[in-house]
């Protein structure tokens, strides 16, 4: 894992970690199942306490980014990216939604072609 700390930078070395991190598995560098370094082991490489990694870690697996296997240690969850399960989650909801109050694939799509075409002037 390529990971650089720049202890020059105004923001937080867990968030500095944690966001590092999840862009590696976003960009497919880290996939499901690759097993991530020790809290120990990592806090050793990149010369920071150990709590920093350990609070870096409960977050991504909070965001289900990666999992614990107890002694096995910590791996990239099967999930990978919570970007995009919260985005897949919510287009569940709005078919759900959308299904049960008549509306159909078609008007769906126009709904949310629009709301993409709306979000631009955001």
């Amino acid at each position: 894992m390529r990971i650089r700390i720049d202890s020059s930078n105004a923001t937080p070395v867990f968030e500095q970690l944690r966001m590092q991190i999840l862009g590696l598995v976003r960009s497919g560098e880290l996939i499901a199942g690759t097993k991530i370094p020790t809290v120990r082991g990592l806090a050793e490489e990149l010369k920071i306490a150990p709590n920093t990694v350990a609070k870096t870690y409960r977050e991504l697996e909070q965001q289900g980014v990666i999992e614990t296997r107890g002694r096995s240690g910590s791996f990239v969850a099967s999930g990978g990216d919570p970007s995009r399960d919260i985005a897949a989650r919510a287009a569940t909801e709005f078919v759900k939604t959308v299904r049960s109050i008549g509306l159909d694939d078609e008007q769906a799509r126009a709904f949310v072609d629009a709301a993409l075409k709306g979000a631009d002037g955001v």
